[in-house]
């Protein structure tokens, strides 16, 4: 039993395309999961849906296409790429899209919105695919096709949600957690066991994928935006006893350069902290089975 990921968007806040972000990409957030049956999960729709709803479409050689697509939050970086999304423009697919019961708006209105008229050409109410909407509060345990998914809610503006996923059985998980500020808890107003529900919620994760925006010397100018630094997913994912850290949802401006030492470092603390954990940067186009 084993769980199957790809990246294809790893970026944060806004596409950041050129010369610069070549390696590790400039997608916005997407990553997409199989179960050992071959049902799919999507995590979260930025730009990096476009190029994973083509792919699809070419896998389905004519078929349908199904699965469940899980928002961690409406923010603009996490849903733009839905409208491009080529597989719900198609008769015979469908999709559940989940989002939290704690936004400030549902979901579906959210989604609805972003296709009305005023901002763009073909309404939700056109869409040939069937797309239904569900819910999920933190502490929910869900069942899906070949899966089972809790949720946890997290210290982003507006709210937001990361999951940890698993096979029913199997002892590996994977954990999702795309835009969460580790440090600032004044900010949030958040129980005081805060960040002690945090780390049970991802320990003995085997991949922990985590908000890694910030260096330590620029999270100084950007506290309460929602975001953690390297050393706040390095540390994280240590105390919670992962076996591979993700670092995720770039900056903007980081070039691939920038990335590759940011690894570095972060190997480096994981090695003066004894541990064994293995440090990675999200590409577009990784892939690995957890």
């Amino acid at each position: 039993m084993s769980l199957r990921v790809q990246f294809w968007g790893t970026r944060g806040s806004i596409p950041s395309p050129g010369p610069r972000t070549v390696r590790y990409g400039g997608n916005t957030p997407c990553i997409e999961v199989r179960t050992s049956s071959g049902w799919l999960v999507i995590l979260d729709a930025g730009t990096g849906i476009r190029e994973l709803g083509r792919s699809l479409m070419e896998r389905a050689n004519g078929g349908p296409v199904t699965g469940d697509i899980f928002l961690t939050h409406a923010h603009w970086d996490h849903i733009q790429g839905l409208p491009f999304f080529a597989p719900i423009f198609q008769h015979g697919n469908h999709f559940t899209i989940w989002g939290s019961k704690s936004l400030e708006t549902n979901i579906d209105r959210v989604v609805r919105d972003q296709m009305s008229p005023v901002v763009f050409p073909v309404s939700f109410e056109e869409l040939a695919a069937t797309i239904d909407f569900r819910h999920i509060a933190e502490g929910e345990r869900c069942e899906g096709k070949g899966y089972e998914v809790t949720a946890f809610e997290v210290r982003h503006p507006g709210g937001a949600l990361g999951y940890r996923f698993r096979e029913p059985g199997s002892t590996h998980s994977l954990v999702y957690v795309s835009d969460n500020e580790v440090g600032n808890a004044e900010r949030y107003g958040a129980p005081g066991d805060w960040r002690e529900r945090l780390v049970a919620f991802a320990q003995g994760a085997t991949v922990l994928v985590h908000d890694t925006t910030y260096t330590t010397e620029e999270y100084d100018h950007h506290r309460g935006w929602g975001h953690s630094t390297f050393r706040d997913g390095v540390e994280l994912a240590l105390e919670a006893g992962a076996q591979m850290l993700v670092l995720f949802h770039h900056e903007p401006r980081r070039t691939d350069e920038d990335l590759d030492r940011r690894v570095v470092e972060c190997r480096a603390l994981v090695q003066e902290r004894g541990g064994t954990l293995d440090v990675v940067a999200a590409a577009e186009g990784l892939s690995f089975v957890v």
